[in-house]
């Protein structure tokens, strides 16, 4: 019997799903992120995990188990031959993960890919992206070519997958949004040197500094004042319950993220976009806010992508990752 693994790897936790063929969830866990020696006991690590899995599943089943692939995604760009140059998150540089891995298990089948492009796959397969619709008489009517998954987290990242495949590049940079820029009045430089990215204004991160703007120009009374400390959580609850001044915060962060999202639909025309992140568990207060941004730019605004929240949630990277490999074995 065949046990297959998907592994995100992030800069605070691991996460581990374990597969039996026809996409059985077996086992799902979790182990904290060792970044000591430049994140060179990751690998190590992750090679434990699988190993110590297949030993516990094969003494449960009572028969022998083979590691039939592992898939890893990388917070990070990786190169069609799983090259990672440079992932900050995990002190990697100038680093092969997949032949690091292949050390532990020579036989089995690893692929290595950034963690939103995997995360894409995990929603194209397993989430909003698997959206199939019949007529009466059981004609197949509707169905996801092409589906692009953006992530709100420290960045704004972006995923895309077509005919069921990642859409990827030599550089590893493709769907890599958070540097377009769209808002020419911002004045306070991005990390990339330009003004005005989405990764300043539409990430968790950059919902908090446009809110301690909007609090630091405005009298305007919000009950985020009297906290010293807040989170894109914290600003999303505080629109939801009525505080007009975080929902001005909201519209515009979102509403910006909508107009990038018209200029990813010029390009690639996309049946559907997938918002994906912690701060989508505010629900509707998020997505009708990007929609309304993405309406006021589109072309031909009634024939425009659809756009819908993630259902994975934390999963999504897990689950893409194992989608991965599945799909290459």
């Amino acid at each position: 019997m065949k046990i297959y693994f998907g592994v995100d790897i992030g800069g605070t936790y691991i996460k581990f799903g374990a597969f039996l063929q026809g996409d059985i969830l077996w086992k799902k866990w979790s182990v904290s992120t060792d970044l000591s020696e430049k994140g060179k006991r990751i690998i190590p690590a992750i090679a434990d995990e699988v190993k110590k899995c297949a030993v516990a599943f094969s003494k449960e089943k009572g028969e022998t188990v083979e590691v039939g692939g592992i898939g890893l995604g990388i917070p990070g760009p990786v190169t069609k031959d799983g090259f990672v140059k440079n992932c900050v998150n995990l002190h990697w540089n100038a680093f092969y993960p997949k032949e690091e891995l292949k050390k532990y298990f020579p036989e089995c089948k690893i692929c290595v890919e950034n963690d939103a492009n995997v995360a894409a796959l995990g929603e194209y397969y397993f989430g909003k992206g698997k959206t199939r619709e019949w007529d009466e008489n059981g004609k197949l009517e509707k169905t996801c070519n092409c589906m692009m998954l953006v992530m709100l987290g420290t960045g704004v990242g972006g995923g895309i997958v077509l005919d069921g495949k990642i859409v990827t590049s030599l550089r590893g940079m493709v769907g890599e949004i958070g540097h377009i820029s769209l808002d020419m009045k911002e004045k306070e430089q991005c990390s990339c040197g330009n003004t005005g990215c989405l990764n300043q204004i539409a990430s968790a991160t950059g919902l908090v500094r446009v809110m301690k703007r909007y609090l630091k120009e405005t009298e305007e009374p919000s009950v985020l004042r009297n906290m010293k400390h807040f989170t894109a959580k914290e600003i999303c609850d505080s629109a939801k319950a009525g505080d007009t001044l975080a929902q001005k915060c909201v519209e515009y962060s979102m509403g910006l993220l909508g107009k990038g999202l018209a200029v990813c639909s010029h390009i690639l025309d996309p049946d559907l976009f997938v918002i994906s992140g912690g701060v989508t568990n505010a629900g509707d207060v998020i997505l009708d806010a990007i929609r309304k941004g993405y309406q006021k730019e589109i072309f031909l605004a009634e024939k425009g992508s659809e756009i819908q929240l993630s259902e994975l949630r934390s999963e999504t990277g897990m689950m893409g990752a194992y989608a991965m490999v599945r799909e290459n074995v």
